[in-house]
């Protein structure tokens, strides 16, 4: 039997060898896994920070938008009561300027018909016409006797 002991021990020595190997290699991958886990915290902090500040950049942004909304609103509650003057400021234009037009126009037709009050005026009858003698431009003799025929 001593073969046998021999053979069982051969065995046994080419099974403990294997063993051995098998060991290096997952002691190597153990000391990886470890230096990976290392890493790995590293990175999951980093992460972490930069959530931290994702999250305030956030907040940040939320309360500037809010503030600019805000602000938006007050300048078109502004804009919109503007708007509502120009309207009323536009309507009052308008309706200024179709009345000139009248009297200019009544104006007009009045000097086309007695040009001659103009050249030769009764300061006694029409204080207003010895103004006129004063005023060089047709526009102005126009106006001055468009209004007088509207009073």
């Amino acid at each position: 039997m001593g073969s046998f002991d021999w053979g069982l021990e051969l065995i046994l020595v080419v099974l403990l060898a294997v063993t051995l190997v098998h060991a290096v290699r997952l002691e190597r991958a153990l000391r990886s896994l470890r230096t990976d886990r290392a890493a790995l915290g590293d990175a999951i902090a980093g992460f972490d920070d930069s959530a931290r500040q994702a999250e305030a950049g956030i907040g940040r942004l939320h309360s500037a938008s809010t503030n600019t909304a805000n602000v938006l609103t007050q300048c078109l509650n502004k804009g919109a009561s503007l708007q509502d003057d120009l309207a009323f400021l536009i309507d009052r234009g308008e309706a200024l300027a179709d009345r000139l037009d009248t009297l200019v126009r009544g104006g007009r037709q009045l000097a086309q018909a007695t040009p001659a009050a103009l050249v030769t005026p009764d300061p006694a009858v029409q204080p207003e016409v010895v103004a006129t003698q004063k005023i060089r431009s047709k526009a102005e003799r126009d106006l001055l006797i468009a209004l007088q025929a509207a009073q």
